[in-house]
């Protein structure tokens, strides 16, 4: 049975990164003859500010959920008219576009709004349900997309709390790989999973290194080679991750928690990239590498991550769903199983109770 879980799918065919990217665009878009936008409203009109002119094709709009519900409706709006999708937003914009485009077999070409996950990059789809913003599923792609086109100087107009997520977001490709491969004789593995090993650590080296200095830069509205690094990184090389390393370099403990932690409706205001940094300590808690937490805390401090339940909402009544979160994350259909195939929703609350007592 094929199974696109285990498959090497690095990403977008074409990545295309750099100053004034966009000001190219209708020659990316030449081959084709009827490309349609699917967009939100925010982020339509935060592009055509940059732009500064309207695009001459058909636009559609989503609901602003990542759902199957959306995607169907869509797909019924855009018709078989269409050669491509032109998908201009953030993650839950881009990832429906993804469903959007594979159900009517259509190029799907990215321009992210925002830099705050590795969405614009990557086959998959993080599906919600259409009513609660709860989590379902992740989907996975026939095809990659077309094409990612990422404007730096667009990417300066990202806000901070969104910039620092998708940080927070993608220091989880090096944790929960390691916490999968360490009892691996990495040897062993294929190639191409041992590249998404490699990929892994350099995304922890470029974000240990750069991310103050590109958290600046975006205060002051300058590109530089620490912002730039960082925006690739966050959107392109944190895809390959799991591009490469298949069902080792995707997610395990860190996005568990995140997707469980959606039965709180108070961490729903809270963003995706803060979550599973915060998932990322108590995944460290749960495998008991308290000096990995100890070397972080000061830079969750300096980079303003989430430490504690309090950051993510998570106080009074929600407190009490904390076992039923505990039980999510430990379930068979949840990724926590890859770093322990013996997993306990007992050693998940354990761990983000004793979390709570260092931070």
């Amino acid at each position: 049975m094929v199974d696109l879980f285990q498959e090497v799918r690095p990403g977008s065919g074409r990545f295309i990164s750099g100053e004034n990217v966009l000001a190219d665009l209708p020659e990316y878009l030449a081959p084709f003859k009827s490309p349609v936008i699917l967009s939100g409203e925010k982020s339509l009109d935060a592009f055509h500010e940059f732009y500064g002119q309207k695009l001459p094709y058909e636009i559609f709009t989503y609901a602003r959920k990542a759902s199957r519900e959306d995607a169907k409706r869509l797909v019924q709006e855009i018709g078989e008219g269409a050669d491509a999708i032109v998908a201009i937003g953030g993650g839950m914009l881009l990832d429906t576009a993804k469903m959007v485009a594979n159900r009517l077999g259509v190029e799907l070409v990215m321009i992210p709004t925002i830099v705050s996950n590795c969405a614009p990059y990557t086959p998959l789809a993080v599906v919600y349900s259409h009513e609660g913003h709860q989590f379902l599923d992740t989907e996975f792609m026939l095809k990659t997309p077309y094409m990612t086109l990422v404007d730096w100087k667009f990417m300066l107009r990202t806000p901070l709390e969104f910039f620092i997520a998708g940080i927070g977001d993608t220091f989880a490709k090096w944790y929960e790989l390691e916490a999968i491969v360490r009892h691996l004789d990495i040897k062993n593995l294929k190639a191409a999973q041992r590249l998404g090993i490699v990929a892994a650590r350099e995304i922890l080296s470029i974000l240990e290194e750069d991310s103050e200095s590109a958290i600046a830069s975006l205060k002051d509205g300058v590109i530089t080679g620490e912002f730039s690094r960082v925006v690739d990184t966050i959107i392109a090389i944190a895809g390959t991750v799991g591009g490469f390393g298949e069902r080792y370099g995707r997610v395990s403990g860190a996005h568990a928690l995140h997707n469980a932690l959606s039965l709180i409706e108070s961490t729903h205001e809270v963003l995706h990239g803060a979550k599973v940094a915060y998932g990322i300590l108590v995944q460290l808690a749960y495998t008991g590498d308290w000096e990995e937490i100890k070397k972080l805390r000061p830079l969750y401090k300096r980079l303003d991550l989430p430490r504690n339940l309090a950051d993510i909402k998570v106080t009074g009544e929600g407190m009490k769903k904390l076992p039923k979160v505990a039980e999510f994350a430990a379930s068979k259909e949840e990724t926590y199983i890859l770093l322990d195939a013996g997993i306990q929703a007992e050693k998940v609350l354990d761990a983000i109770h004793n979390l709570e007592k260092v931070v």
